[in-house]
Order: structure tokens, then C-alpha cells, then sequence
């Protein structure tokens, strides 16, 4: 968690994951293959279990997921998502397992309403608390999904539910099913875990109605193979994205102002709780901030009053601290001086054939399972 020089960071095990790795990793790699072909069965005799038990909504279900562990632009796309259906008149809710939130344990809560959060933030989970600001239809979180499609159902006023992070989710039956796709994390070596980043193979989009590989932006080439990409084809339709910066968020007094991001030549201090921080800095680097220094904490970090300090120390050859939307939701509680803290708004884009294609899909769907 040093400042250092920003880079793309292969630490630890994801050495072993990239599509190549040196002689001295191999035999590494070599010992992880059982476990991952024993990974590989559970993971199938599970998916065919869920097959014959899945449970049925009253209410239409749009699965947000990936194939991959580590960033994949999946929270921005599920909100970029959620918003495109409220404004052609949609009545939209989201549903989040709330990774580490407090009050997942004991059933569903509605953590937040019209853009307002009910809850704290350690209570609703870093990224449940982030969309909140972004997103003023229901926000429920709940460690059994079906426990919060049952407490949206009660309210009598959702049409649909974007589910969070629900690929996997076997048990719940969905009306749409999306993949999220990262085009410069890609799909490593296209090992499952623990010889590779994959959750499930790629031939398991087959149960996608439609993939979404988000770029990260010019400059950054993509790390899926053309085999990898012809694979994907193969096994459902491929729809395209970009996540760009838009903006700089500043805490003020309880609420979020947005402000335009000039960040050009300005010292900036990167803070980030991310598995994958390099899209970050990157994007940091596109919008040309001199980058004086990187303090990286474990993904979903619970951030202290000591690294706070840390922080503030790291900052004093910085004009700005920037971090991230769902970091900033845990910083912002601390004392920093005005407008020395921000975080960089991420936005989804998609081009006009594409968004018309992903809004027949959703509509045509939620239509069927309608009239079901």
C-alpha cells in the first residue's frame, strides 16, 4: 500500500493466469491444474442441480454478471442499465447481495429510496451505497436474492429488478441474463479457478442472452484473443460498450456535487480499494494528471482513521486525492481539506445499433415473462 509508481500490477497468483507465463511460474501453474479441473465439476454438477430447482419471480428479473473474478465494469453497466429502463418508463429496482454489508445477514432491506441512503454505509455495502448516488429507484440488498425480489414484490410498484452480480446465481430464474466482459482484463489463459481467472468456462455465456465487453478506452489494447472472441460468439450474441470518465465527484457537506474533471497537469495521489486498480490509473493518465504517487488497499477495504492519515500523508506533494465512487462512500466520512478529495464518475456508452439492440432484448423478455 506504498505510494509508488503507477503500473499495472500482476501480484501474487494472476501471474499464473495471463496467457503466457515464464518457466519459472509453469511448474506453479502446473500444480494448480487438478484443483481447477476439480473446480470444473463442482462448478457443473452444480449449474445441472440448480437446473431442476430453480425458483421462479413474481416479478421480471434482468441478471447483471461475469464469467471472471476481479474488475469487469459490471456495478457501472448494472446502473447505466437501471436508469436507461427508468427513463423509457420502466419501474426499476436493483437487487444487491451487498458484499460485506452489515445487514445482509438477516434477510432484505431497502437501503436506500429517490436517491437517498437509509442505512449506513458499512449496512448496505460499498457498492450498493455508491449507486444510491446515481440511482433513485429502490436499492434492496439481501444475502438470498429471492428474499429481496419477495420484499420489492410487496411494495406492488416494481416492474422489474436489475440483479447485481447474479450470473451464478443459479437458484433464481431470470428473464434476461447478461454477461459483462471486460475488453483489457479479457479472459486470461481461460483456466477456472485457481489456475485462471474464470468463474465458469466461456462456453457457459451460452446461457447469456447477450454479452457485453466494455472497453476501457483508446490507448488500452484488448486482452481477449481472437479464439477467445470466437468463442464467445459462438455461444451468444456480443453487444459492445466503452466506460469513459465523465466527471469528478466531490463530498460537500453530506451530499456529492459534480464538477467537470480537469485534471490536467495537477499532482494527483490515485487511492483506490480495487482488484484490478490499472483501468483506474489509466483513465487517470488519459485525462493527463500527473501522477506524483498510488496507495492501492485490498478490494472492498473498510478504510480507518489510520489510513486516513496515511493518506493525508502520501498527499502532500498532491494537489488532489482521487479515488473511486465506491471508495468514496468510506473516505468521505473522514476529515480532508476542502476539495482535496475526489473521486473520478465512470460512465457507460454504447452505440445506437447496439443500445437499440440490448433495449429490444430487455423489452421483448420482460414482455414474455409478463404474459407467463
Amino acid at each position: 500500500m506504498q505510494g509508488r509508481d503507477p503500473s499495472p500490477r500482476r501480484a501474487g497468483i494472476e501471474r499464473l493466469w495471463q496467457p503466457t507465463v515464464g518457466p519459472l511460474d509453469y511448474p506453479l501453474w502446473l500444480a494448480l491444474t487438478p484443483a481447477s479441473a476439480a473446480f470444473r465439476g463442482a462448478v457443473e454438477i452444480r449449474r445441472l442441480f440448480w437446473r431442476f430447482f430453480r425458483a421462479t419471480t413474481s416479478i421480471p428479473t434482468i441478471s447483471i454478471g461475469n464469467l471472471t473474478v476481479g474488475g469487469n465494469s459490471k456495478t457501472p453497466f448494472t446502473l447505466f442499465l437501471a436508469n436507461r429502463l427508468r427513463v423509457r418508463g420502466l419501474k426499476v429496482a436493483i437487487l444487491s447481495r451487498g458484499y460485506g454489508a452489515k445487514c445482509a445477514a438477516d434477510g432484505a432491506r431497502l437501503i436506500a429510496l429517490g436517491g437517498e441512503l437509509k442505512v449506513t454505509v458499512e449496512e448496505a455495502g460499498d457498492e450498493p451505497a455508491m449507486m444510491a448516488r446515481s440511482f433513485d429507484g429502490p436499492i434492496v440488498v439481501a444475502r438470498r436474492r429471492i428474499d429481496g425480489i419477495d420484499l420489492l414484490a410487496k411494495t406492488g410498484t416494481v416492474e422489474a429488478i436489475v440483479l447485481d452480480d447474479g450470473f451464478q446465481h443459479l437458484r433464481l430464474a431470470r428473464a434476461v441474463d447478461l454477461v459483462v466482459v471486460s475488453a483489457q482484463n479479457g479472459f486470461g489463459n481461460g483456466w477456472v479457478l485457481p489456475a485462471g481467472p474464470m468463474r465458469e468456462p466461456i462456453r457457459a455465456a451460452s446461457r447469456a442472452h447477450a454479452a457485453i465487453v466494455v472497453d476501457n478506452g483508446p490507448g488500452q489494447p484488448s486482452a481477449i484473443t481472437p479464439a477467445q472472441m470466437k468463442r464467445l460468439a459462438s455461444a451468444t450474441k456480443v453487444l459492445h460498450a466503452s466506460v469513459r470518465p465523465s466527471s469528478l465527484i466531490v463530498p460537500e457537506n453530506g451530499r456529492w456535487r459534480e464538477s467537470p474533471a480537469p485534471l490536467a497537469n495537477r499532482p494527483v495521489l490515485a487511492v483506490s480499494g480495487l482488484a484490478n486498480p490499472a483501468g483506474f490509473y489509466a483513465m487517470l493518465r488519459e485525462l493527463e494528471a500527473d501522477l506524483v504517487g498510488v496507495l492501492e488497499y485490498p478490494d472492498h477495504h473498510d478504510y480507518s482513521a489510520a489510513d486516513c492519515q496515511a493518506i493525508v500523508a502520501a498527499a502532500r506533494n498532491a494537489d488532489i486525492v482521487v479515488t473511486t465512487e465506491k471508495d468514496l462512500v468510506k473516505l468521505e466520512r473522514f476529515r480532508f481539506a476542502r476539495d482535496s478529495l475526489c473521486a473520478l464518475r465512470l460512465e457507460i456508452t454504447m452505440n445506437d445499433d447496439d443500445a437499440q439492440t440490448l433495449d429490444a432484448l430487455v423489452f421483448e423478455r420482460i414482455g414474455e415473462a409478463r404474459a407467463v
